[in-house]
């Protein structure tokens, strides 16, 4: 590195802050922002930094971090439920994949007849090379999951599973470079202690966890200092991680552990916000020197290579997850398209693997370079893979199933309620504590699936149909509660429901003023769907800020009174905006004197007497 620690600091964090917005500004994903930084500063760009390896190894901990933060999220009983999707759709995945990439890889070598390739025509070369491509990135994977708010989709959840697999297969693969190297007769560790080490660390850090952990935490919280509960975090992340480190084990999986441990305990919230800033900082600086490590000599001078491998890898991956998806992962196909997006790419420890491999004898440098200068392209590429898939899927939106409406059985409602969302379930619940008899009619099938299963009575239906509601028993209902949120359909519920039962008592959710004045027009009582929860809330604020509960209880009605006769008020003006402004004007004076006249023993005179007697 040239320049000083102060410089280099200075020119990543310039180059991470203009990257990642304008690669985000254009769909790209910031990932793709942090690479292409990294690519520009590294020893194959403007050389600030000439040797990637001490940045690369420095900046791991920011993959560590956040698989601590993901294990924050992951009680163990849930863990213990992850366990099929962990073994089955990961260890298909890995299985399948490496087999494949590594009959692929003999197979480019036979059509190419390269001298460079020579090796990969032993099966042991090539199941090294496939067994390492096979892995996909978790620091990538994850925050492109992250970014897209689909950590917790269906694809997301399977596709955590399968990396956390292949986090756990980095045991054995390790373990067999080396029986599998020319050099492994005096240098190799035995395989059974290398996986008597991994259980021992394993066993160390849960144990440890259960045991030390809480009680260390505990005596850091009583001393009441944010700085050292802070250390005491970095300390608990990285000592997981060291401990799996010596066990030869991936770092990231100590440090997934520790956190799933501390899942259910009472620090769970204050480590994640501890660790947060660290994790953003240093996952950036990760990719940043990731894309450093990307040999763009070596792109540029096999360019064809290098795509055939990279097109080649990232294509058998793609095929294969998608059928893991399907089965054993039972995703849909959009799902499954999904999850391979995301993770056709290569992995930050297949340069692990690499390394190893060469270490060993099964590779020579310039096969290794090869494969490394692939991994980083494929990284570089993937978030355009996965927005390239997600715009292809937004633009074959998911035909719904066409299913017919449920036959209603006769019965003599007294309210029939249309919409059973947060809204419509409160006024259904209160009704059913009172035992009225009521009928819930719902247009969203995954609505009525869901509410189903908790033991609601709805019924599928549209409740805009004439015949629908004549079948509902409406002539002889009361009271009609339309509670849909989608204003539109709202309206258009209303506006039949008046129509065809001009009688009836209508009362709709109102989403905002507008939408109430629109529902009057129609003869419709509106309730704002959030007017008296603030109004509530407000109450209650003044109460606990010392005000007399009777004269918040006061102020409180007077103030509903007032807004309800504003809202009857604006209604006749509504299309006027001069004369809004002014109703607006002349209802603030209006409230204000409104609660003037009792303000010396009101809110400001019971708070100062208070203060008084103290």
């Amino acid at each position: 590195m040239h320049g000083g620690g102060l410089e280099l600091a200075l020119v990543f964090l310039l180059a991470a802050v203009i990257a990642v917005p304008v690669f985000r500004r254009f769909g790209l994903g910031a990932v793709l922002g942090y690479l292409a930084a990294g690519v520009a500063l590294g020893p194959h760009g403007l050389k600030f930094v000439r040797n990637a390896e001490p940045v690369l190894t420095a900046s791991e901990i920011g993959v560590v971090m956040m698989l601590f933060v993901i294990g924050l999220e992951l009680s163990p009983s849930r863990l213990r439920v992850m366990r099929k999707p962990v073994f089955a759709a990961g260890g298909s995945q890995v299985l399948w994949t490496g087999i494949v990439l590594a009959a692929a890889a003999m197979g480019l070598a036979t059509l190419l007849g390269d001298a460079t390739l020579a090796s990969i025509f032993d099966w042991k070369v090539a199941l090294v090379a496939g067994a390492g491509l096979a892995l996909s990135s978790t620091a990538v994977g994850l925050q492109l999951l992250s970014e897209r708010k689909a950590l917790a989709s269906d694809h997301g959840r399977l596709a955590f599973a399968i990396l956390l697999f292949q986090d756990l297969v980095a045991i054995p693969l390790l373990a067999a470079i080396p029986l599998l190297g020319h050099a492994h007769a005096q240098t190799s560790e035995p395989i059974g202690i290398a996986i008597l080490k991994a259980v021992a660390a394993i066993a160390a850090v849960v144990i440890g966890g259960r045991i030390v952990l809480r009680h260390f935490l505990r005596f850091v919280a009583r001393t009441r200092t944010p700085e050292v509960f802070t250390g005491a975090t970095l300390l608990t992340v990285l000592s997981a991680a060291w401990v799996m480190e010596l066990a030869g084990l991936s770092a990231g999986l100590g440090a997934f552990l520790a956190g799933v441990l501390l899942a259910d305990s009472e620090y769970r919230h204050e480590l994640e916000s501890q660790i947060d800033p660290f994790k953003g900082l240093l996952l950036g600086l990760f990719f940043m020197a990731v894309g450093m490590s990307i040999d763009l000599r070596r792109v540029l001078q096999e360019p064809l290579l290098i795509a055939t491998v990279v097109v080649g890898f990232m294509t058998i991956k793609f095929a294969l997850l998608f059928a893991v998806g399907l089965r054993p992962g039972g995703l849909t196909r959009r799902g499954a398209l999904q999850l391979a997006a995301v993770l056709a790419l290569g992995g930050e420890f297949a340069f692990v693997v690499f390394g190893e491999a060469k270490k060993a004898g099964l590779f020579d440098d310039v096969l290794r370079d090869r494969l490394v200068a692939a991994v980083g392209v494929s990284m570089a590429l993937t978030p355009l893979l996965v927005a390239g898939v997600s715009r292809a899927l937004a633009a074959h939106p998911v035909a719904r199933v066409k299913r017919a409406f449920d036959a209603i059985p006769d019965g003599h409602p007294q309210v029939l309620i249309a919409g059973f969302g947060r809204f419509g379930q409160i006024v259904a619940r209160l009704l059913a504590a009172h035992r009225t008899p009521f009928l819930v009619i719902e247009d969203d099938i995954d609505q009525v699936d869901f509410s189903r299963r908790f033991g609601n009575v709805i019924y599928y239906g549209d409740p805009t149909k004439p015949e629908l509601l004549r079948s509902a028993g409406a002539a002889g209902v009361k009271v009609f509660v339309v509670a849909i949120a989608n204003q539109e359909r709202n309206l258009r519920t209303v506006e039949v429901i008046r129509r065809l039962y001009p009688d009836a008592i209508v009362h709709a959710r109102a989403r905002d003023r507008r939408h109430a004045w629109e529902l009057m027009d129609l003869g419709a009582k509106p309730m704002r769907e959030t007017f008296h929860s603030s109004l509530l809330l407000g109450e209650q604020v003044l109460v606990e800020l010392g005000v007399a509960p009777e004269i918040v209880g006061q102020h409180t009605q007077r103030f509903r009174e007032h807004d309800e006769r504003l809202l009857q008020a604006q209604y006749h003006v509504r299309d006027d905006e001069d004369a809004l402004k002014q109703s607006v004007q002349e209802a603030r004076r209006e409230l204000e004197d409104l609660l003037s006249a009792d303000m010396g023993e009101g809110v400001l005179g019971g708070i100062a007497s208070e203060e008084e007697e103290e």
